[in-house]
């Protein structure tokens, strides 16, 4: 053992956060006066007093510096870490994520701050200490622990060409960023990435991590399920998609092998549980209308295929959706589908494969409707695309004549045929793999559909 025992101050931080339409903001201080880093931006924070735990430590300093008061039940880990600064002095850490309190928070300390105030996580000002931006970074991150060592002769803002952060990995497999080969992958193609947010779906075999490169740029990775959705999402980037112009992202890089993909990311939140106004909704259902026609029309029709209608799993569904199924279900299933052998065969075209709410996002302040997610595409009836969103205009005729205004055109009566077909075969295969996967939201919906169509026999 070299030299005396390790002794480093120990500092917390509040990460106070609240949810606004344009997205999750965090709460900053400037310091003022004759301090440390005055006139930059920084979190609520201080040091421990003595005896005193961090999160007692926490309560008291941001009572001390915004007014607000925070109950130590509501204070959560965020992350730590250890930081040196230009000078060389090493402290350690204590970020804190708090999303309830009491009270507005104002400047309390005029002598050391001279504004308080609510930004963005997506838009952080500067200038701002580089400590708190990497402890930000690595909680936006999902991080645990984090290095951020800087040298001498690094500035004390924040300065994106010299960012020292460096997050450690969790151990096992809860680790929040993607293996080395894929993060290689990733940093050849956009640089290098200094924040990554897993935002996978809660299902499984879904992996999709939003990374943040050193000047701010936000690129989404995606690692497909199999090479099949690898090559549908792909096929589509480099052919229909660019036609969608800003509506869709755009492809960055490919990697077969990994079966990884980068793209650009769209603007808006998902339409997913959204709700919104009646005559939004609408405005909505025009434009997603408009996108779908867009779609379809991106490239030549080709002519039919015989026996198009997807009916070859139908049996392996019902065998693992019957025990979800209501009476009278099954003889309702076998009866519409054995309608689709005398249906007339409809012409191909891009489709999406998978226009739902869910893969749809609306930017309010330009009332534009963007679509992501084409690892479903394929050419097929155009009608494919309606199916998942046959349940948002149900009890609402207004949504669906919205919709097919801005398609251009009403469905055929072969098209609505098929869509009937297609949203049994699309129900069941839901609630099988909802039943098999634990996914409750898929067997509801697709118990929900089963009953619409048998009630009212049409959509």
């Amino acid at each position: 053992m070299s030299g005396g025992r390790h002794t480093e101050p120990l500092d917390v931080h509040l990460v106070a956060v609240r949810d606004t339409e344009a997205g999750p903001e965090v709460l900053l201080s400037r310091r003022a006066g004759d301090v440390y880093a005055t006139g930059l931006w920084h979190l609520p924070s201080g040091h421990l007093d003595p005896g005193e735990d961090v999160v007692t430590a926490l309560v008291r300093e941001t009572g001390e510096e915004t007014g607000v008061l925070v109950y130590p039940a509501d204070v959560c880990a965020a992350v730590t870490v250890h930081h040196r600064s230009p000078g060389g002095g090493t402290r350690v850490g204590f970020f804190f994520e708090v999303r309830h309190w009491h009270g507005s928070p104002r400047v309390m300390e005029p002598d050391r701050c001279d504004a308080i105030g609510w930004f963005s996580l997506d838009a952080l000002p500067e200038p701002m200490v580089a400590y708190c931006r990497a402890g930000l970074d690595a909680y936006r991150a999902g991080a645990r622990i984090a290095l951020h060592f800087q040298e001498s002769g690094d500035p004390i803002a924040y300065d994106p060409a010299v960012d020292r952060l460096r997050l450690l990995p969790h151990a096992g497999p809860c680790s929040t960023t993607p293996e080395d080969a894929v993060r290689d992958f990733v940093e050849r193609a956009v640089g290098r990435v200094t924040g990554w947010t897993d935002v996978s779906w809660a299902r499984k075999g879904s992996q999709v991590w939003r990374a943040r490169d050193a000047e701010d740029g936000v690129w989404f990775v995606k690692i497909h399920q199999s090479d099949r959705f690898h090559q549908r999402e792909v096929t589509a980037f480099r052919s229909w998609v660019p036609c969608l112009g800003p509506m869709a992202p755009r492809l960055m890089a490919a990697d077969a092998s990994l079966r990884a993909v980068v793209i650009t990311a769209v603007p808006g939140r998902s339409l997913h549980g959204a709700v919104h106004p009646p005559e939004q909704e609408r405005r909505i259902f025009h434009r997603i209308g408009q996108l779908a026609a867009t779609i379809h029309r991106s490239a030549p029709a080709l002519p039919p295929l015989p026996d198009s209608m997807p009916l070859e799993k139908l049996e392996r569904h019902l065998d693992g959706a019957r025990a979800c199924l209501e009476p009278g279900d099954e003889a309702f299933i076998r009866a519409t589908t054995k309608e689709a052998a005398g249906l007339p065969a409809l012409e191909r075209v891009p489709t999406h494969g998978d226009f739902q709410r869910r893969n749809l996002r609306w930017e309010k302040s330009t009332g534009t409707v963007y679509v992501i997610d084409f690892e479903r595409s394929e050419r097929a009836p155009a009608v494919r695309d309606f199916v998942r969103l046959s349940d948002a205009w149900h009890g609402r005729p207004d949504l669906h004549e919205a919709l097919m205004t801005g398609y251009g055109r009403p469905l055929s009566l072969a098209e609505e045929e098929h869509l009937v077909v297609l949203s049994v075969l699309d129900a069941v295969s839901g609630i099988q793999y909802g039943a098999a996967h634990g996914d409750p939201e898929l067997v509801e919906r697709g118990r929900r559909t089963l009953a619409r169509l048998r009630a009212t026999d049409r959509l």
